[in-house]
């Protein structure tokens, strides 16, 4: 079945540290809308699963084994299964993630 929905009509669910999440489970991949707050900093760690990211707004710094770069809004990330990678966050920040198989 086909699903048309809006992210403030979902419920949010608090990831702590002040960040507050929103997704729409599929088969197979999650969508995922992450609201983190300035100052935030995500330690280093690594998913089970493969990952794409798009920074729809704010700012910050990600570190990976590819280097560390400055992010903003329209800036793309792939992590593959247990790619490991940190991030801080300049200005509150908005992502949209996609999780396959999660």
């Amino acid at each position: 079945m086909t699903t048309v929905t809006t992210w403030s009509t979902l419920p949010a669910a608090d990831a702590g540290g002040g960040i507050v999440k929103r997704q729409i489970p599929g088969k197979g991949a999650t969508l995922v809308r992450v609201e983190i707050p300035a100052g935030f900093k995500g330690s280093r760690h690594s998913h089970p699963h493969e990952q794409f990211v798009e920074v729809v707004s704010g700012s910050g710094t990600l570190e990976s084994e590819a280097g560390t770069i400055k992010f903003g809004p329209g800036s793309n990330f792939h992590f593959p299964k247990d790619a490991w990678h940190a991030a801080s966050f300049d200005t509150a920040t908005v992502l949209v993630e996609i999780n396959l198989g999660a």
